[in-house]
């Protein structure tokens, strides 16, 4: 079984990730690392120098080299992996889709300055600047997110609770 997490960037999906794997002793993967380690650029770089589609093509790459392998895991998917081309389709034909819903105003106050930084979209907006910024994308990103197989809202519980929670659920 695979079983991708998808959402907004910083709802969770590679910390709660890395817990569910645990909690189902399969092996964990974030796409982003994937892509970093597959180009040798670390995101930021690959989207400044290369461009979102480069991106985009190389992530849909190490996806669907993941995938391929035939194991059991679990994968962290980038927030904007799904919303491009047929790649949320072709994820709910692959694995188990759980769609891991957050407010903006959680996944703001659960970013590090590490985590704001390393991610480019979020670089340089004061916190109201970014609040606005999130919302946006994140109801334009909203219908796909929405087809997943299961839908975590997480503002309401503990990330113990949300492992459970999908645990229970497959």
């Amino acid at each position: 079984m695979i079983l991708f997490l998808v959402g907004y960037a910083g709802s969770g999906k590679s910390s709660l990730g890395k817990r569910l794997a645990r909690r189902l002793g399969v092996r964990f993967v974030d796409t982003d690392k994937a892509v970093e380690q597959s180009v040798g650029a670390s995101i930021a770089d690959i989207f400044h120098y290369e461009g979102e589609e480069y991106f985009r093509i190389a992530e849909r790459g190490a996806v669907e080299a993941l995938a391929n392998e035939g194991v059991d895991m679990v994968i962290a998917t980038g927030g904007g992996l799904p919303t491009w081309r047929d790649n949320m389709e072709w994820l709910m034909r692959c694995g188990i889709v759980v769609y891991l819903r957050r407010s903006p105003e959680q996944i703001l106050s659960r970013l590090t300055e590490h985590g704001r930084n390393k991610r480019p979209m979020f670089r340089g907006k004061s916190d109201d600047e970014l609040l606005t910024f999130m919302r946006e994308q994140m109801a334009q990103r909203e219908r796909y997110y929405a087809m997943a197989h299961y839908a975590v809202e997480c503002t309401s519980m503990s990330d113990d609770e949300a492992v459970e929670y999908i645990v229970n659920r497959l």
